[in-house]
């Protein structure tokens, strides 16, 4: 093969050569039902549910108890920089308004926000020191997940499902699930500068995580759907000939192909009908505080069953110091107290019933299960009852997927 011909032309001349080669590959799926990519060393964790706690959650009211910030409330709090977050702060301590208590055999410290999470503290692995440049939404966000606070890179998901391949041919190796989308919404879960089939599948809670456009027309069958998509597969491909170095078109080829056969997957995957009456009601699916992410959760425990990398789930439930469900959940500016208990009675059974459930089906010990949001919280006033972004000071919790329960790495200081 001449230097100038192309990988098409190449594959184009080699015909029942690399026919054979495909036949092995199909027969090798039908064995094994994946394609996942050769790694140098096998992953623990096949799968990934990262909780996304959209907003901030406060540290010091949530996992990091601060017994010295309780004793200082209202005091000076040395160092403070009230820029430190998006708008400015008062200088003086906050105490957290919720109680603290100790479970499991770890001794961890969970605020009362959290009576069904708490019971797992001993399978959770605490990083009290987790920081972020940026001090607002979007671009910590992304930074957070994409490891640059502006547009254009990939995100954990789009990398993982890069870098290991899918587990199941008839669906999307990363999922999203929102109710309303957060801030910087696309550039959280962009595939950035990798082939766009490793964007992610978004599934509004707004309808009811239904998949769009995965329907083919009435009046469309099976044979003629495939016809039409042999078609635009050989006109593409003809397209593509004459432009030998824009990928984007095989990304986009494949799409179409997932989505075909997304079609008789997907619905079952996503149909918690499927599951037994006990078990949504474990995930809160019949509680109105919680129903949403209930029901993500659970979708999100079918889809790493059926062999998904990734799924994230971003809370879109909390409530603004007015009582009103607030633009952005767990972002508690006004009032702590009024907005992290509705998060924590949004998220917290759901959560809980997630952990219990993959490890009753013996799935955590692939699935890493992650939670946390962009940021934390400061330690000193936004007003009187609120708190601004803190960039500097976070903690996420880890569970599953290998992870040691039960430990706490690095610290903040006594004020969080």
């Amino acid at each position: 093969m001449n230097q100038a011909s192309t990988r098409r032309q190449f594959l184009k001349q080699a015909g029942m050569g690399l026919g054979s080669v495909a036949l092995l590959d199909l027969l090798q799926k039908e064995q094994v039902g994946a394609t996942p990519r050769v790694i140098h060393h096998p992953a623990r964790t096949q799968s990934i549910i990262w909780l996304f706690m959209t907003g901030g959650p406060s540290q010091v009211d949530t996992w990091d108890y601060k017994p010295e910030l309780q004793r200082r409330d209202g005091q000076t709090l040395a160092g403070s920089d009230p820029s430190t977050g998006f708008f400015s702060t008062s200088g003086r301590c906050l105490r957290s308004p919720f109680r603290w208590a100790q479970h499991g055999q770890s001794g961890s410290w969970a605020s009362d926000i959290f009576p069904h999470l708490s019971r797992h503290v001993d399978e959770m692995a605490f990083l009290h020191s987790c920081y972020v440049v940026a001090n607002n939404h979007a671009p910590a966000s992304m930074e957070l997940m994409c490891g640059q606070s502006r547009p254009g890179f990939p995100s954990l998901g789009a990398w993982m499902n890069y870098g290991l391949g899918t587990l199941n041919d008839n669906l999307p190796s990363f999922v999203v699930m929102h109710e309303t989308k957060p801030r910087g919404d696309d550039g959280i879960w962009s595939p950035g500068f990798l082939p766009r089939n490793n964007q992610a599948i978004l599934l509004d809670a707004r309808q009811r995580e239904r998949i769009a456009n995965l329907n083919r027309s009435p009046g469309l069958g099976e044979s003629q759907q495939r016809a039409q998509l042999d078609l635009l597969r050989q006109v593409n491909e003809e397209h593509a000939h004459r432009r030998p170095l824009d990928h984007e078109l095989d990304a986009r080829l494949d799409s179409f192909e997932l989505a075909f056969r997304m079609q008789a997957a997907a619905p079952e995957a996503i149909d918690i009908a499927r599951e037994s009456q006990a078990m949504q009601t474990m995930y809160g699916v019949d509680n109105p505080q919680c129903a949403v992410f209930g029901r993500q959760c659970l979708i999100a425990r079918r889809l790493v069953e059926r062999g998904v990398r990734f799924v994230q789930i971003f809370a879109g439930r909390g409530a603004g110091g007015d009582g009103s469900v607030a633009d952005v959940p767990w972002d508690g500016h006004n009032n702590i107290e009024t907005n992290h208990r509705s998060c924590g009675q949004a998220t917290d059974q759901p959560a809980a019933a997630l952990l219990a459930d993959l490890k009753a089906r013996g799935l955590l010990d692939t699935t890493l299960v992650v939670w946390g949001g962009e940021f934390g919280r400061t330690s000193d006033s936004q007003g009187s009852l609120g708190r601004d972004h803190n960039p500097h000071a976070n903690t996420i919790w880890m569970a599953g997927g290998g992870v040691k329960g039960g430990v706490h790495h690095g610290s903040t200081d006594p004020f969080g």
